[in-house]
């Protein structure tokens, strides 16, 4: 059994009620975790709105700021959980981002700005969350983290482009993260989840043809589904994977060791 109970973390990136953070917060919920969800920048205010029913059906205890591309609302969002908490045991950072021109133009057509842009948000926000994160950690004795890769981060995925990039600078922070902080026994680990219809995965284009061969070609011949992937993260952050830091988890129905 896997019990989170007396366990605090933070989720980051629950975009809506499909999200693959939003199934995340509804699996360690349901195991006991006490929680603390944040949210991004947005004018219209959708993403704190949205976050805010999650955090009501979860029981989140915190609803906190963070755009990832500020360093100071970074540290300030951890900085308050300190205050609340005085201790951490978990991160899950599920988030991710391109323009979508970037993801609709060919690869050798990605804007300076546009490939600075993705690998900010979807790669190097890992580094000041980690910063952040491991000072409560070792109140706790050590901790987890989890981030949300994909397969186009090893294999030239069509219409992934900017973010194919952007996904294999990640996984390559998670193992030198892993490397850094295992001797204080803070493990870092990535899930590599399939194809799933979200938000994020709405701006890659022909992403309905991309989960058609996903489903067709895994091995399980089926699209996974985001409960499968939440609660693969939960083994992932939990004492039964106490053993596991700096590898990436290959959620996707065994599409990835199929050959074409």
């Amino acid at each position: 059994m896997i019990d989170f109970t007396g366990k605090r973390g933070v989720i980051l990136g629950v975009a809506n009620q499909r999200s693959i953070a939003a199934a995340v917060a509804l699996q360690l919920h349901a195991l006991g975790a006490e929680l603390a969800l944040t949210y991004g920048p947005d004018p219209k205010g959708r993403f704190e709105q949205n976050v805010r029913e999650m955090g009501a059906t979860v029981n989140a205890t915190q609803i906190l700021p963070m755009d990832v591309t500020s360093d100071e609302q970074v540290a300030a969002a951890f900085q308050a959980l300190d205050k609340a908490w005085g201790g951490l045991d978990f991160v899950v950072h599920s988030v991710a981002f391109a323009d979508r021109a970037d993801l609709e133009r060919p690869f050798t057509q990605t804007a300076r700005e546009g490939w600075h842009m993705a690998l900010d948000i979807s790669a190097y926000s890992m580094v000041p969350v980690a910063r952040g994160a491991v000072p409560l950690m070792l109140k706790h004795g050590g901790g987890s983290m989890v981030t949300m890769t994909f397969i186009g981060a090893v294999l030239a995925v069509p219409n992934y482009n900017v973010m194919g990039p952007a996904k294999a600078a990640l996984e390559a922070s998670v193992r030198y993260l892993a490397r850094e902080l295992g001797p204080q026994n803070i493990r870092c680990n990535a899930l590599s989840a399939g194809a799933i219809r979200t938000l994020s995965s709405s701006g890659i284009k022909k992403f309905g043809e991309m989960l058609k061969v996903a489903g067709e070609h895994a091995a399980l011949e089926r699209n996974v589904t985001q409960d499968e992937v939440a609660r693969a993260t939960a083994f992932l952050l939990s004492d039964a994977a106490s053993g596991i830091t700096g590898q990436t988890l290959y959620v996707d129905g065994g599409f990835n060791i199929m050959a074409n």
